[in-house]
């Protein structure tokens, strides 16, 4: 009988699943969403809800257990400093998940989990800097067209004479 056996075991042996979870917090603190799929999503919530709980507590003896939980140090500095501070008013539910379908491959169901209080910076937001950067490339390659563009005139000529 499983009689208050909660844990979800996802076919991985105790210590295998305790740091793919603590590392899927550790991306989600790091990357604000995370692409996983539907199963891990739902093991991961209670965890990452766990580390905010411990980082609205903010004393050495929480920022130590979710030292010790999560095993990444920069994480915990930023689950503690930013994602925590984001969260006070909140009583719970810091986390939200996204179902997305099934993955293309396999079928397994996908979703995102992501902070509730968090906006995430989209993808297309970061799309203009390289467009800066392509701009300031093509300038000058356009001072170098031109000479090309002379280059050809001149040729013409040798060619008519």
């Amino acid at each position: 009988m499983r009689h208050r056996k909660k844990t979800v075991k996802l076919g991985r042996t105790t210590a295998h699943r305790d740091a793919m979870l603590a590392n899927q917090v550790c991306s989600l603190i790091e990357h604000h969403r995370i692409k996983t799929t539907l199963a891990k999503a739902k093991a991961v919530r209670p965890l990452a809800e766990k580390m905010v709980t411990l980082g609205k507590r903010g004393d050495l003896h929480a920022r130590r257990l979710a030292a010790g939980e999560l095993g990444q140090k920069d994480a915990v500095k930023k689950l503690f400093s930013e994602i925590a501070p984001r969260a006070a008013a909140r009583k719970g539910g810091y986390t939200r998940i996204i179902k997305l379908g099934p993955r293309a491959s396999d079928s397994a169901p996908m979703a995102y989990i992501e902070w509730v209080d968090t906006v995430v910076v989209e993808e297309v937001a970061v799309t203009p800097e390289p467009a800066a950067k392509k701009k300031a490339e093509k300038k000058p390659a356009a001072k170098k067209s031109p000479s090309k563009a002379a280059a050809k005139p001149a040729a013409e000529e040798s060619k008519e004479g």
